[in-house]
């Protein structure tokens, strides 16, 4: 070989025996372990998180890949500074929380079990013995920090706001918070939470479920579209005040019945309300063309009411993580926040029919152009969610003590909503008497 061409080999070989890990692109999926737990004197925070998630940080490799685990020790203090530390507030009562101290970090291997709970996590990051000359691929290397904040007291409440959305294109958070008493309260979110109450009050807790239930009704157009329908033909206060106490009373019950466990929890069970919501709108639509009565416009929003509860329920079971100690309390809140959301659209949608009908087109026609084109839109996605229900296999179930159990839970929901039925048609009997009796005065 020439001389030239040995030197160059030799270069090459020492740059790959120790190069920095070069700039690399933000991970697909990143998974956040997190313990919270206060103790005398300070709250304790440990973390794991994917090492490749710390994009700016040159760790230095050996061979054909591997981290080089003891020169990469003095840069761990600096990653978790910056990237952890960095991205986490912490309050006490309504305090912030600083002067974060890192008392250990780190590298992990991914068979490593010792997060499964606090103490093991812990003892492996400040008291278990490293070993430096593991060959660890740099892509599957684990950081574990631990961070403490001073505090007052332990039995004050802690909230947290964390922004580790930033470590990965879809970062997942397993956060379990360790309360003086023992107790142990788990949560799971993607992305960022916002300000999370690891312990709140019942205001707290009422509160943040009153803005999630208004704002879940205001970002569903299946359900605006729903409440749109049922409001065309009725803008009198008294034929309203019907309809959507039907409405509202049924999708509460099957909100809470869910909830509390009574609903099925197949898989196809909620691409089969999807179908069923698209459904109530199409045939709400069709009904408004052909002509709606009072008598059945209630029977029928509340038969429909029950379908829309269970649509509200899938997207308040991923928040029941933040209510605490304070379920019922939550879940009233969330109703209150829908029931706001509806009467802000009634209050925007009456009177924008009402000027619509008196000055741009007679009554009857705008409900049947306006019917036929939200029915249009349901249609569409009513296909749509069919094809996606279509993927599902339904499957019998085992006749076993589970179900006997579910079966059991059914018969007392069917029951209460029979009763609820009764209650609703009692009124709505007295109601029609009272309009009745109130025609022949008039006359």
């Amino acid at each position: 070989m020439r001389p030239a061409s040995v030197v160059l080999a030799v270069l090459g070989l020492l740059l790959a025996r120790s190069s920095p890990v070069a700039a690399h692109e933000i991970p697909s999926r990143v998974t956040v372990l997190a313990f919270v737990k206060p103790e005398p004197g300070h709250l304790r925070v440990l973390l794991r998180v994917p090492l490749e998630s710390m994009r700016d940080v040159d760790f230095p490799l050996r061979g054909p890949g591997y981290l080089d685990i003891e020169r990469s020790e003095p840069l761990l203090l600096h990653a978790a500074r910056v990237w952890l530390a960095g991205s986490l507030s912490l309050y006490e009562e309504d305090r912030v929380l600083s002067d974060a101290r890192i008392v250990g970090a780190r590298i992990s291997l991914p068979s490593d079990r010792s997060f499964a709970s606090y103490d093991s996590a812990l003892a492996h990051i400040t008291r278990a013995p490293r070993d430096t000359t593991t060959a660890l691929f740099w892509k599957q290397a684990l950081l574990d920090v631990a961070i403490d904040y001073p505090i007052a007291s332990v039995t004050s409440r802690f909230s947290l706001d964390p922004t580790l959305a930033r470590l990965g294109v879809r970062t997942t958070t397993v956060l379990r918070f360790l309360a003086p008493n023992g107790a142990e309260r788990a949560y799971e979110y993607v992305g960022d939470p916002g300000l999370v109450r690891l312990d709140p009050r019942w205001h707290q807790a009422a509160l943040r479920f009153v803005s999630l239930g208004f704002h879940h009704i205001l970002d569903g157009i299946d359900h605006l579209l729903f409440i749109f329908c049922l409001v065309i033909p009725f803008r009198r206060l008294r034929p309203l005040v019907a309809i959507i106490t039907s409405f509202t009373a049924a999708h509460c019950l099957t909100l809470a019945a869910s909830v509390l466990g009574f609903a099925p929890d197949a898989l196809w069970f909620p691409p089969l309300i999807e179908v069923l919501i698209a459904v109530s709108i199409v045939y709400m639509a069709l009904e408004n063309i052909v002509g709606p009565k009072l008598e059945r416009r209630w029977v029928v929003a509340f038969g429909f009411g029950l379908v829309h509860g269970f649509g509200f329920s899938f997207a308040l079971r991923e928040s029941l993580q933040f209510a605490g100690a304070h379920l019922a309390t939550s879940l009233l809140a969330f109703n209150v926040g829908v029931e706001i959301g509806q009467l802000l659209v009634l209050a925007i949608a009456v009177p924008a029919l009402a000027l619509l009908f008196r000055h741009v087109v007679a009554e009857r026609m705008g409900t049947i152009i306006a019917s036929a084109l939200v029915a249009h839109t349901a249609w569409h996605w009513m296909l749509d969610r069919a094809a996606v229900l279509g993927q599902y296999r339904f499957r019998w179930p085992a006749i076993d003590t589970a179900f006997v159990l579910s079966a059991m839970r059914l018969v007392m929901l069917l029951l209460i909503v029979v009763g609820l039925g009764w209650a609703l048609s009692a009124g709505m009997r007295r109601l029609a008497g009272r309009s009745q009796m109130g025609e022949v005065g008039a006359e």
